[in-house]
């Protein structure tokens, strides 16, 4: 916990809402590396990571739920594209 604690607040608020379980270590690299890229633009580096998340859950969604699942489709979708 005391890990979770140190992180960024903005970071800290991010993760309580998402929707995959990251770790502290993994959600602090990508911050970082975003608020590098990013000059520390808090709101970009937010929806850079929603974004990222995004892309796990479609990578993942064919195998954990199936090929059905509209995670699933939207990603088929913007690779044939």
């Amino acid at each position: 916990m005391q890990e979770f604690d140190a992180l960024p607040r903005d970071l800290r608020a991010w993760l309580a809402q998402a929707s995959l379980p990251w770790s502290t270590q993994s959600a602090l690299r990508l911050w970082r590396r975003l608020w590098r890229r990013t000059g520390g633009d808090t709101g970009a580096i937010l929806a850079a990571l929603s974004r990222a998340e995004a892309r796990l859950i479609a990578r993942d969604a064919p195998r954990v739920w199936g090929a059905g699942h509209p995670t699933a489709q939207a990603q088929r979708s913007r690779k044939s594209a």
